[in-house]
């Protein structure tokens, strides 16, 4: 039975995974995203906090029967900042200005999917107890568990950051074996609240039989890999898995989805199997708030404190239409 997702918790999670706040220095500010309320302690390790919560909701009914409604919600999210002791911090102000831009900005571009999640390794590395990425050779398809994966170097990460034609590339030369990746990614939503996974797989693979790239994704109840999907080409190309029904069956107990990737011929002993990673993906869809935009915002400082607290609250809209037969 699928569950409907909070608003508020989809909110927090559209924010936290996709905000980059940019400091004068160019680093990434460290910044908080949680449900309410404000945390004085939070600045003692963070830039900055942003806070989430629900102010109203309404049940509305489309039709005159009622069997179509409109959940309409109103939202606040509070930007904090403050200025810490630390000299070389910025000020507060300007650390506020910038999460609010960016809370901006995030919601602008995602009004229309803000239950979309869309999880890549994008500033992973090794140190990652989220999504993990692996290489080996092997003559079979390992389960995520086998002993015979490798995990990346921090470099190798960097690698598969983005689509940018920085390839990370697993070579292996064993007769009749194949080179293989194995990509790990922490779903965040409860399981039973995901409508719909897509996982995508770029890059290629050559081989003396031919080209070409094989992905999968793990079912953990049946302990095996189905939904293939191949390509054949000798440079980068895109294969994606789409799920849609019985997604707990990829979901592990961790809230871990696993996707294997290999190069569809394997070696031939004198002429190696190569496979070639430019970027993957997971994109989880949640039963949950399908809109969600900017409706107003005020700046809301408490200056009898020291050093002052400086806040601004944004109001958003957001809505779901549902039916008695489920959410659309």
């Amino acid at each position: 039975m699928s569950e409907v997702e909070d608003p508020v918790t989809t909110v927090v999670r559209l924010l936290s995974t996709n905000m980059r706040v940019v400091k004068d220095d160019v680093s990434i500010a460290s910044v908080l995203v949680t449900n309410e309320w404000y945390n004085r302690e939070v600045f003692k390790n963070y830039d900055g906090q942003v806070t989430v919560g629900l102010r109203q909701a309404q049940d509305l009914k489309v039709e005159l029967s009622g069997r179509i409604r409109r959940r309409v919600g109103a939202l606040a999210v509070n930007v904090w900042a403050t200025d810490r002791s630390d000299p070389k911090a910025e000020p507060g102000k300007v650390v506020r200005r910038k999460m609010l831009e960016e809370v901006l900005r995030i919601v602008r571009q995602n009004r229309a999917v803000p239950n979309r999640t869309v999880y890549t390794f994008y500033g992973l590395g090794a140190a990652s107890s989220t999504n993990k990425a692996h290489d080996a050779g092997n003559a079979s398809e390992p389960s995520p568990a086998d002993a015979g994966w490798t995990e990346l170097s921090a470099a190798e990460y960097a690698k598969i950051w983005s689509s940018d034609d920085q390839r990370h590339s697993k070579s292996h030369g064993t007769d009749s074996q194949y080179a293989l990746m194995l990509f790990r990614f922490k779903v965040e939503s409860r399981e039973l609240t995901a409508k719909r996974i897509v996982l995508a797989f770029e890059g290629y693979g050559t081989a003396p039989a031919g080209n070409g790239v094989t992905v999968k994704v793990w079912n953990h109840t049946t302990s095996a890999w189905g939904n293939a999907a191949s390509g054949t080409g000798s440079s980068d190309e895109s294969m994606t898995i789409t799920l849609t029904s019985s997604l707990t069956d990829y979901i592990d107990d961790s809230g871990f989805v696993w996707l294997l990737a290999k190069t569809t011929n394997p070696s031939n002993g004198s002429t190696l199997a190569i496979l070639y990673c430019d970027y993957a993906s997971c994109t989880v869809t949640v039963n949950g708030i399908t809109y969600c935009d900017i409706a107003s915002y005020r700046d809301q400082d408490n200056t009898e404190v020291s050093p002052f607290v400086f806040r601004t609250e944004i109001g958003l809209k957001s809505w779901l239409f549902e039916d008695v037969g489920g959410i659309f």
